[in-house]
């Protein structure tokens, strides 16, 4: 059974940093790319990052380029994103995901988590 946990996620005033972590069990998490995605209320969920299976190419989306870190650790099976000088905007529930394909659409992945929660004041 593939599970991908969340954590990290919380409240920050704008400006401040959180870090996020994805951990995978029940997959060989070393053939997966992995993403991040990020949903706020009312809208559709977005793709935010992203890296290949070994962690040599990366993409962001433009709202977070120069702001937002992935990467990931093989040897714990674990992802994460560094997000700093936040904004109120990136006020979302954030999404880890695996798949096979990556890329930047959510219809490319197949596992995912259960979010967790990230609220930036102004």
């Amino acid at each position: 059974q593939v599970q991908l946990v969340e954590s990290g996620g919380g409240l920050v005033q704008a400006g401040g940093s959180l870090r996020l972590s994805c951990a995978a069990s029940g997959l060989t998490f070393s053939n997966y790319a992995m993403g991040w995605f990020r949903q706020a209320p009312g809208k559709e969920r977005e793709f935010v990052a992203r890296l290949n299976s070994i962690g040599s190419s990366t993409y962001y989306a433009n709202s977070v380029k120069g702001r937002f870190t992935i990467s990931r650790s093989n040897a714990k099976d674990t992802v994460y994103l560094q997000m700093n000088s936040l904004k109120p905007e990136d006020t979302a529930v954030y999404y880890c995901a695996a798949g096979v394909r990556g890329g930047n659409i959510p219809q490319n992945y197949d596992y995912w988590g259960q979010g967790t929660q990230v609220t930036v004041s102004s």
